[in-house]
């Protein structure tokens, strides 16, 4: 099973151009399931289903509830929403959205996003996210780590597969908000709850950061994941390997200003 994570920038930059870019990257990779953030949708448009109807693919989509702090932001973008969404192979039966905490100041719509993925032979739990931005937010972070935390929990555990959580979480590797989910450095969020980092299972000489790909204005970092509970008994999760892509220009033009995160799980059993 091949999963995909990936913000897309919204509607930043030439997003038109980017629009045919991020379809190019996204059909050859040809993944079963992908978690999207920063997605746009204006004048019966959305971006995450027309993605989804050109790859062939089933779509839940999750608008944020504060779309005029992200219109502030950029031109003649009033009527467009943001939101996470996820691409999936396989029936979505269930989705549930989680607003993640944060102060007044900071609280810009941020989101989690649950679907229940019906694979021939199990369910597949399944999650999006994008976390607060702001460099010296550390602290928020960890409440809204903590909050996601317990929304995984809420909707796993009956099924062999484990959860599979993805998303733009705007922290480095050894962050403390990042640390709080696999249990082995800090107390987990959720006593007894393990996801686990898939780039642990990257090749240590590939390129890892997903932040500012198309810009140098920032340092360059990983804060793009995708998270995944201890495999389930027959295998169900493992994960197998793990990479970078969309990491460079499609026809000229950059799909995105983050890399996508591309991890094959083992499927255990046939489906």
């Amino acid at each position: 099973m091949r999963v995909v994570t990936w913000n897309l920038w919204w509607r930043f930059g030439p997003w038109r151009e980017r629009q045919k870019a991020i379809l190019s990257a996204l059909r050859d990779l040809r993944p079963d399931v992908v978690g999207l953030q920063e997605v746009w949708a204006a004048d019966g448009e959305n971006l995450a289903e027309w993605l989804a109807d050109e790859l062939g693919l089933r779509c839940a989509w999750a608008p944020s509830p504060a779309p005029e702090r992200w219109r502030r932001r950029v031109p003649d973008s009033d009527g467009v929403d943001i939101g996470n969404a996820v691409l999936s192979r396989w029936p979505v039966t269930e989705s549930q959205t989680l607003l993640l905490p944060a102060p007044a100041h900071l609280a810009d719509g941020r989101m989690a996003l649950y679907t229940r993925l019906a694979t021939p032979a199990y369910d597949i739990p399944f999650f999006t996210t994008h976390l607060t931005s702001t460099p010296d937010a550390s602290g928020v972070r960890r409440e809204q780590v903590t909050a996601l935390a317990r929304f995984v929990s809420r909707w796993t555990g009956d099924t062999p597969h484990p959860p599979v959580v993805t998303g733009d979480f705007n922290a480095w590797p050894d962050s403390d908000e990042i640390r709080l989910l696999g249990g082995h450095r800090t107390a987990p969020a959720v006593p007894g709850q393990v996801l686990h980092d898939a780039w642990d299972h990257a090749d240590p000489s590939a390129p890892s950061a997903t932040w500012t790909p198309a810009r140098a204005l920032e340092p360059a970092a990983r804060i793009d994941y995708i998270h995944v509970g201890p495999p389930g008994p027959a295998g169900e999760g493992r994960v197998r390997g793990v990479r970078r892509a969309g990491d460079g220009p499609v026809d000229g033009v950059w799909p995105s200003d983050h890399a996508a995160v591309v991890a094959d799980l083992t499927e255990g059993v046939a489906s």
